[in-house]
């Protein structure tokens, strides 16, 4: 039986390098975390992108960096700092995800980020073929990555593959705009099985397919020369036992061995036995609406001032794509409407809101899933929100203290 071999943008793994020495360490969250069931098997392989540029990665260490992949499972695709900027800075954040969001004022059709990100798909489709043999199954996820099925089905014909979306397909009067919609439809029917979050992603993709490349569809199948292509939805999961063991220790952890951060939130709780925590945790991307979370509290603050000095709205921002302009605008946008609010606002003893950018450690995480009263989550458009999976399973007896998400 063959191997089943992972192709994403990055591998599940981060690269240091320190005094001439490579560490790799395990990545958490996101796509890591949830196929890390899968890539535990000896017949596993992961294949992508390590983090480092071909400028970055001196030359006497690429021998220790592909051992030190391999202890985790692990291939790179080397990848230098102009292919990063126009395949994944360029056409893959600024082109697909604002599009397949409905963000269409921010999508950017430029021909030089298209040529890129054809070359870069055609790099991961090389790796996997010199990697692979007839009865591997090779499984390729996400937006970055939409080209590689059928470039490898080009010279693997009889090889399975399987592809699975991890963001939102945009319906086909949005998905129609993109200029070289077709070549990404036939990129994705490369594949014998194409995944999807939802029901409603998965519809729209099929109507695509009918309607720009004129295929047979029957129910969830797509007849292409000979073959049938299944569609399906598959929503992910979280590591439920992880998660929910965690939370379990936290209970049961000592005043002397709780964390600075749950001192805090102990104290911030005793001094005012009646308030309530709100607790909204997001990568910084327009997506996810925090500006708009923002404002709808400003408004119901102002709206019943009975509540005032009774609520605190926590807001945990994660850095992400800093580099690209809608990013820059938002994070400013953000910092502005907390620092006006919080200055309208605030009292001697109460400030409205706590506002964090900054990635937290899982045991910070803890803390705030287990200490909030309400999380608060309401992406715009989202492929699958585990941030919401993630805090209900953090309360003991499986009684969420509530938790609201689209």
């Amino acid at each position: 039986m063959g191997k089943t071999i992972i192709i994403s943008n990055r591998l599940p793994v981060q690269l240091q390098i320190s005094n001439g020495t490579i560490n790799a360490i395990p990545s958490v969250g996101g796509l890591a975390t949830g196929m890390k069931s899968v890539h535990s098997g000896d017949e596993s392989l992961w294949i992508g992108w390590s983090g480092l540029t071909d400028e970055e990665t001196p030359p006497e260490l690429e021998g220790a960096i592909d051992q030190a992949l391999a202890e985790h499972g692990c291939a790179k695709v080397k990848l230098n700092a102009q292919e990063i900027d126009g395949f994944y800075f360029g056409f893959s954040n600024r082109t697909v995800w604002p599009l397949f969001h409905y963000f269409l004022e921010y999508s950017e059709f430029e021909l030089d980020f298209w040529n890129t990100y054809k070359a870069v798909n055609q790099k991961f489709a090389d790796a996997i073929i010199e990697q692979s043999d007839d009865d591997d199954t090779i499984w390729v996820h996400d937006y970055q990555l939409m080209l590689v099925p059928q470039m490898v089905r080009e010279k693997r014909p009889e090889t399975t593959i399987g592809f699975f979306l991890h963001i939102p397909f945009p319906s086909y009067e949005i998905f129609r705009t993109l200029p070289w919609r077709e070549e990404v439809l036939e990129g994705l029917l490369g594949s014998d099985l194409i995944g999807f979050h939802t029901y409603d992603y998965e519809r729209h993709f099929l109507s695509s397919v009918r309607r720009l490349l004129g295929l047979d569809v029957s129910f969830n199948e797509i007849y292409l020369d000979n073959r049938v292509i299944k569609v399906d939805s598959f929503p992910m999961g979280i590591d439920y036992k992880k998660f929910r063991d965690a939370a379990i220790a936290h209970d049961a952890k000592g005043e002397e061995d709780k964390s600075d951060l749950q001192k805090r939130l102990d104290s911030h709780k005793a001094s005012s036995p009646d308030s309530k925590l709100i607790l909204s945790i997001d990568r910084l991307d327009y997506s996810k609406g925090i500006a708009k979370r923002i404002n709808a509290f400003e408004y119901f603050l102002n709206k019943y001032p009975e509540y005032k000095e009774k609520v605190r709205l926590i807001i945990l921002a994660v850095p992400s794509r800093s580099n690209v302009p809608q990013y820059q605008l938002l994070k400013r946008e953000i910092d502005e409407l907390v620092g006006r609010i919080n200055g309208e606002l605030s009292t001697v003893n109460w400030t409205p809101i706590w506002y964090f950018y900054r990635s937290l450690p899982f045991a910070s995480l803890i803390d705030l899933y287990t200490s909030s009263d309400i999380a608060w989550l309401t992406p715009l458009r989202d492929g699958m929100n585990l941030v919401a999976k993630e805090r209900i399973h953090c309360h003991k007896n499986g009684q969420d203290r509530g938790a609201y998400f689209e």
